[in-house]
């Protein structure tokens, strides 16, 4: 099963530190030589092998010059920089607006040729309407008490953004749990403007939407966390307070098992024309 995303940059990190760690043993130098050839207190050199603070570019070429392990210092740089770009935290997201960070991933998804999106909590942004995207960044807006309330704006770029839906050399494999159906985050109206708009997306020919019902027995998986897969190469998890960009290939690996778990429990065609018809008429 997938770890929690948290730990998940906390593991990428450990994987640094442990290799500065085994460096620094090889070349046989204790915490305190290593310290004194690198030019700091001894007290650095512990918290970074135990992965308590993030080396910088320049220390671990130090470590790795003091290691005679200049060679290392490349790949070190790399895999940490990815380890802290892991986390990100949403108010640095959300600083120059919602709108903002919807523009900042048009191109990206433009290049992106394969989608695949779990959702337990919302229908997927790019399956949004402008009334329901409008409704859930305007509760974002609220709960991150953004000065900046663009909330409007961000749902029609939304919107926009998800036209690649549209645009040949592209594929959505969407699945989402039942009660998504039934999480009323907008209006009635709006709510049923977008549980219509799924059956009209569902059809599309390079959409795939699938739908877990709550009357599955025997789950393989139970509701996970949404996670959106981009190719084979990134997995995305929204937390309350950050944004975990996942690249390591084993844990990649791990989402895409459970996608295809939840995929194999999941119904569609006319079967999930059914589930989404009847939570319209729940609306009433």
């Amino acid at each position: 099963m997938p770890i929690s995303p948290s730990s998940s940059a906390q593991a990428a990190r450990e994987v640094v530190a442990r290799r500065l760690r085994d460096l620094r043993k090889e070349a046989g130098l204790t915490v305190t030589e290593l310290a004194l050839r690198c030019g700091w207190h001894h007290a650095k050199t512990s918290r970074i092998e135990n992965a308590r603070t993030g080396p910088t570019a320049k220390d671990i070429r130090l470590w790795c010059q003091a290691c005679q392990a200049d060679g290392e210092a490349g790949d070190l740089i790399v895999q940490s920089l990815n380890a802290e770009s892991m986390y990100s935290q949403w108010r640095h997201q959300v600083r120059n607006g919602l709108k903002q960070m919807q523009d900042s991933l048009v191109q990206f998804f433009r290049e992106t040729e394969l989608f695949r999106v779990y959702s337990s909590t919302l229908v997927p942004g790019l399956l949004q309407t402008e009334g329901y995207a409008a409704a859930i960044l305007r509760s974002v807006a609220g709960f991150r008490d953004l000065v900046l309330d663009d909330s409007a704006e961000a749902a029609r770029a939304r919107v926009e953004r998800s036209r690649v839906i549209h645009e040949p050399g592209h594929r959505f494999v969407m699945l989402i749990e039942e009660s998504v159906l039934y999480h009323e985050v907008a209006g009635a109206d709006s709510m049923a403007a977008q549980l219509g708009y799924l059956l009209t997306a569902g059809a599309l020919p390079s959409v795939s939407l699938g739908i877990i019902p709550m009357a599955t027995s025997e789950r393989k998986q139970w509701p996970r966390e949404t996670f959106h897969m981009y190719d084979d190469t990134l997995v995305s998890v929204e937390l309350v307070s950050a944004q975990v960009e996942i690249t390591q290939p084993s844990e990649i690996a791990l989402y895409l098992k459970a996608f295809e778990e939840l995929r194999s429990m999941a119904v569609y065609g006319a079967d999930a024309r059914i589930l989404i018809t009847k939570a319209i008429d729940a609306l009433h």
